[in-house]
C-alpha cells in the first residue's frame, strides 16, 4: 500500500513539473555525485566526530549534530552549488558512471 501511495505522489509531482514547464535532468536514481548534500553530510560527520570525539548520550550527539548543522559554512554550500555544472558534465562524460565527486 505504501508503494502505491509513493507512486501516486511521484506522478502528481511529475505532472506538476510538466504543467509548469519545469525542466528535469535525467540522471541515475542513486547518484551521490549529483547530490551535493552527500558532501555536506560527510563534512558534518567529520566535524561532529573531530579529534575522535565520542558521545555519552543521544542528547549530546543530537546537540552536536544540530550545532554543526547551524554552522555549515556558507562558502562550502556555495562551492558545492557552483560545482554542479562540472558534476553534471563529468557524469555525462562517464556515461553515468562514478566521478571524482
Amino acid at each position: 500500500r505504501k508503494f502505491y501511495s509513493l507512486m501516486r505522489k511521484f506522478h502528481l509531482t511529475k505532472d506538476f513539473f510538466q504543467e509548469n514547464n519545469v525542466a528535469l535532468l535525467n540522471h541515475p536514481v542513486c547518484s551521490p555525485d549529483l547530490n551535493p548534500i552527500e558532501n555536506v553530510w560527510g563534512w558534518m560527520a567529520r566535524e561532529v566526530y573531530k579529534n575522535g570525539r565520542q558521545f555519552q548520550t543521544v542528547d549530546a550527539l543530537c546537540e552536536a549534530i544540530f550545532t554543526t548543522w547551524s554552522n555549515v559554512p556558507t562558502m562550502l554550500l556555495e562551492t558545492l552549488a557552483s560545482s554542479m555544472y562540472k558534476r553534471i558534465f563529468e557524469v555525462i562524460n562517464n556515461n553515468g558512471g562514478p566521478t571524482h565527486y
